[in-house]
């Protein structure tokens, strides 16, 4: 609670209450650096319900939410159970505050659960989502890496990290990334990732797009591969937050074939 965190700040800049003061100080201080920050969270939040509504059209009944934050309104369970209420979703973050949050928010929810476990460590990750019921790892899964990856340094190995889910999941599964981007506003990039490093543990790591596409590699990507976050299958204008060619950030879905 004295140290800002990005699933609070997050919450923060979209206007969610699950937040303490010390996360809407953190979103401020951004905010003034780049004052169209809260528009990058909401082209974000698009992009998942997007993607979520993609999969599930797809056929995908399960969902692996890892780096969810806080279950806010119109979050993985709402958009996907709307489409079919059998669908199972299980969300995980480091962040003991979020995970508490989380379980309030889904306690009546019996297709719907959260657990602690870290990105990192994707063994353990992936054996603790087994344990919980929810996650049948000889189906399909749909795996959301939604605005997590750039939390990751480069010498932890994203795309290890990534590759290590490719090869617990079976064919017909899909992963959709999202993640913080240098490729059109380099200034604005360097601004927010020297920024993060102040006010949280965890900075911010702005890639670019070799580097962001680099982390589809064994998966086949779905068209229009990866693109700036309002440009991924948006469904009406109201997914343009951002301006094409302002994004703050990259998105893609690829499928295991």
């Amino acid at each position: 609670m004295t140290q800002a965190s990005p699933a609070r700040m997050y919450d923060a800049l979209l206007g969610g209450s699950h937040n303490f003061e010390i996360d809407r100080l953190a979103a401020e201080s951004g905010k003034k650096l780049v004052p169209d920050l809260p528009r990058l969270a909401l082209s974000n939040r698009a992009f998942l319900r997007r993607a979520v509504r993609h999969l599930a059209a797809a056929g995908i009944r399960q969902f692996l939410d890892i780096g969810s934050g806080i279950p806010t309104a119109g979050n993985v369970h709402e958009v996907a159970q709307a489409i079919d209420p059998e669908i199972r979703v299980l969300y995980v973050d480091i962040d003991p505050v979020a995970v508490t949050h989380s379980r309030t928010i889904l306690y009546d929810n019996d297709r719907a659960e959260a657990i602690q476990a870290d990105l990192r460590k994707p063994e353990e990750l992936l054996a603790r989502a087994e344990e919980t019921g929810l996650i049948d790892f000889s189906q399909p899964v749909g795996l959301l890496l939604v605005a997590v990856l750039h939390l990751l340094q480069d010498e932890e190995q994203p795309q290890k990290m990534v590759a290590a889910l490719h090869e617990a999941v079976p064919v017909g599964s899909y992963v959709a990334i999202s993640h913080l981007t240098s490729a059109q506003r380099p200034e604005d990039a360097a601004k927010l990732g020297h920024n993060s490093a102040n006010v949280t543990r965890v900075g911010i790591r702005f890639r670019d797009r070799d580097a962001i596409t680099s982390m589809f590699t064994d998966w086949e990507l779905v068209e229009p591969g990866v693109v700036e976050l309002p440009l991924w299958h948006p469904e009406s204008e109201r997914d343009l937050h951002e301006a094409p060619g302002r994004s703050l950030g990259l998105a893609g879905v690829g499928r295991k074939a």
